[in-house]
């Protein structure tokens, strides 16, 4: 696979509004051909995503999933634009994956954009502290927690999770993937996770 520059990937990011490993999957895919990658990223549905996202979203689905021994639940909402994508086999097979990989990989967040200021500010604080623990130098200390804090934000927030079923790619993009094969802009609003005893 070609190796692409950081400056490559934030462009093709700008130009088509997909996530940066997205992009740079696509520019080492394309062997670093700008416009083969933009083709990349267009079949996979992830450039038109993009667009459509400022359109609202009042129709959809709550799905109910309970894990074999009724230990394990999940209440789900997800919101499309329209009554019949919300209908289709698509739009409810993409419901249920999300609501098992909630039961599944118990995220906190939906989005990074949901972690409070607070607890990034108090994971931060941990962070530092075990790398000083670890003897690094303080010059990078904050590199380090930066670099924690994303595998926090991979863990924690579902549209950052590998995907349980095809751990190659993240929520976020069977989201995209999922927003370019219907049409409609797709929002996972809210979910509670429930387990017997917690």
């Amino acid at each position: 696979m070609a190796e692409v520059s950081a400056a490559a990937v934030k462009d093709l990011r700008e130009k088509t509004g997909a996530g940066m490993m997205e992009c740079k999957k696509a520019l080492q895919e394309a062997n670093g051909d700008y416009e083969k990658a933009v083709e990349i990223l267009r079949k996979k549905g992830i450039a038109t995503a993009a667009k459509r996202s400022g359109r609202a979203v009042k129709e959809g689905r709550i799905e109910a999933y309970i894990h074999p021994g009724s230990k394990l639940g999940v209440l789900l909402e997800v919101n499309c634009e329209t009554d019949f994508v919300a209908n289709t086999a698509d739009f409810k097979n993409f419901v249920r994956d999300v609501a098992m990989q909630i039961a599944a990989s118990a995220p906190l967040f939906i989005r990074r954009e949901e972690v409070t200021r607070e607890l990034i500010e108090k994971e931060m604080d941990i962070y530092r502290e075990q790398a000083r623990q670890q003897g690094k130098p303080e010059k990078i200390l904050e590199k380090i927690a930066s670099g924690k804090l994303d595998k926090f934000y991979s863990e924690m927030c579902l549209l950052e999770q590998p995907f349980v079923k095809d751990p190659d790619k993240t929520v976020q993009l069977l989201l995209q993937e999922t927003i370019g094969k219907l049409g409609e802009n797709i929002d996972i609003r809210r979910f509670s996770r429930f387990k017997v005893g917690e």
